[in-house]
C-alpha cells in the first residue's frame, strides 16, 4: 500500500495532515509513505526529517497516485491531482465540508477511489481518537482567546501596581463546544473574567469546570441538541430570544468570543449590530464562526471591521496558527482512522462498520452519503 501526504495549497494553511513522528507507525502498519516537497514547512517539518523516519519526498502527481492520499483540506481551493499514471487517484482523505459546500466534493468524488471526510467523525467511543473536529477546535479556542488579548487595548490579568490597580478584562465566550471551552480556559489563565453562554443547559458545568461563569436564561425550545450532542437550528424566535438576553452582557464585555455553530448549518446569528455599537471604545469581538455568516451580525471572513470603535474580526485560519502542535494532533487523528481501515496488509472500507458508514462521503467515483447526496438535491 502507498500513503500519500498531500501538499496544503491555500496560502494560510500551514498545517501538514501527517508529520514525521507518525510516518514510522504508518510503515509498521504496511505502507510505502510518500511525501509531497515542501508539505511540512508551514508547520516546523522539513523534508529531510520525514527522509529520517522512512518516507519518501516526491512531486504531487506521484503523491495522488497513491491508495490512500490523506490531506489537511480537501475542497476545491485544495483540489487533490489527478495522477497522469492513472485515471483516478485513491482513496482521499481530509477536511472536505461536503455537508456546507456540497458541490465542492463532485468533482473529486469523480476522480477518487473513495472520499471520506474527516468533519463527519462520529461521536462515539470508539471514533474519539480519531476526532479531527475537536483537536482543531481546541487550537481555534486558544488561538481566539490569544488574538482578543492582543487586540484588546487593556491587558487581561488584574494588577496592582504603584500606578495603581488595573482591573482584569471582562469577556464573554458565545457557544461552549470544544472551541468555547478552550477560549474559556485561556482567557482564565491569562487572568480575566469570563462568563459564558450556550444554548445546551446541559454544558452549564462544563463552563464552570474551566473557570467560566455561565449565563442561564429561560427558552421554550423542544431540544437544543441533537442525539450526538451537537447545537441544533433553534429557530428564528429563539434566535431573536437569544439576542436580546445577550445583548447587556455583550454590552459589558472587554472581549466576546463567538464559537456557535450547527453541523452543516448556517452560523446561527446572535449578536446584532445594534449590541455592537452598545459596546465600550477599544472592544473586540472574535467570531470564529464566521466562514458560515459568523454569529455576529458585521461580521466578515478574514477581514477586520471597526464600528464605533469596537473591532469586530472573522478568522477562519485559527486552526491553522501554532501549527506544529495542531499538525501533530491531526496527523494523530488521521492515523488512528487509517489504521481502523487496514486489514491484512489491505485497505478495506467496510460500510457496515458505523465509522466508515458515518464518514465515506463517496465511493466508485458516486456520492454515498445520504445527507451529502439531500445537500446536493436540495
Amino acid at each position: 500500500m502507498q500513503l500519500g501526504v498531500q501538499r496544503e495549497r491555500q496560502a494560510s494553511e500551514r498545517r501538514v495532515a501527517v508529520v514525521p513522528r507518525d510516518v514510522t507507525a504508518f510503515i509498521a502498519a504496511g505502507f510505502d509513505v510518500v511525501v509531497e516537497e515542501g508539505s511540512g514547512l508551514g508547520a516546523g517539518f522539513p523534508d529531510d526529517a520525514y527522509r529520517g523516519r522512512g518516507a519518501s519526498i516526491t512531486s504531487g502527481a506521484s503523491v495522488a497516485a497513491s491508495d490512500l492520499v490523506v490531506g489537511v483540506r480537501g475542497t476545491s481551493s485544495n483540489t487533490l491531482e489527478v495522477s497522469p499514471v492513472r485515471a483516478t487517484v485513491g482513496i482521499a482523505v481530509a477536511l472536505f465540508d461536503p455537508l456546507w459546500r456540497p458541490f465542492d466534493v463532485v468533482e473529486p468524488a469523480r476522480h477518487s477511489r473513495g472520499i471520506i471526510a474527516l468533519e463527519l467523525v462520529p461521536r462515539i467511543t470508539r471514533a474519539q481518537s480519531m476526532d479531527v473536529l475537536s483537536s482543531m477546535a481546541t487550537v481555534a479556542g486558544y488561538e481566539a482567546a490569544l488574538l482578543g488579548a492582543q487586540r484588546l487595548s487593556k491587558m487581561f490579568p488584574l494588577m496592582m501596581t504603584a500606578a495603581g490597580t488595573l482591573a482584569p478584562a471582562k469577556v464573554l465566550v458565545i457557544g461552549a463546544g470544544v472551541a468555547g471551552l478552550q477560549a474559556i480556559a485561556t482567557c482564565r489563565r491569562l487572568g480575566a473574567i469570563v462568563e459564558a453562554y450556550d444554548i445546551r443547559p446541559g454544558v452549564a458545568e462544563q463552563i464552570r469546570s474551566v473557570g467560566g461563569r455561565p449565563i442561564a436564561f429561560d427558552l421554550e425550545v423542544s431540544s437544543a441538541e441533537d442525539e450526538d450532542g451537537y447545537a441544533v437550528d433553534a429557530g428564528a424566535e429563539t434566535l431573536t430570544t437569544q439576542q436580546e438576553h445577550l445583548r447587556a452582557h455583550v454590552a459589558s464585555a472587554d472581549v466576546v468570543i463567538t464559537t456557535a455553530a450547527v453541523p452543516g448549518g448556517a452560523s446561527p446569528l446572535l449578536i446584532s449590530a445594534a449590541a455592537v455599537t452598545s459596546m465600550s471604545t477599544g472592544s473586540v469581538i472574535v467570531d470564529l464562526a464566521a466562514e458560515r455568516g459568523g454569529n455576529c451580525a458585521l461580521t466578515k471572513p478574514d477581514e477586520e471591521i471597526m464600528v464605533d470603535g469596537v473591532l469586530v474580526l472573522g478568522p477562519t485560519d485559527l486552526a491553522s496558527k501554532s501549527a506544529s502542535h495542531a499538525s501533530e494532533m491531526f496527523s494523530r487523528n488521521v492515523l488512528e482512522l487509517v489504521l481502523h481501515h487496514v486489514e491484512d496488509g489491505e485497505i478495506t472500507l467496510d460500510v457496515t462498520d458505523e465509522i466508515t458508514s458515518t464518514m465515506l462521503v463517496a465511493l466508485g467515483g458516486e456520492i454515498v452519503h445520504p445527507a451529502v447526496r439531500e445537500a446536493l438535491d436540495a
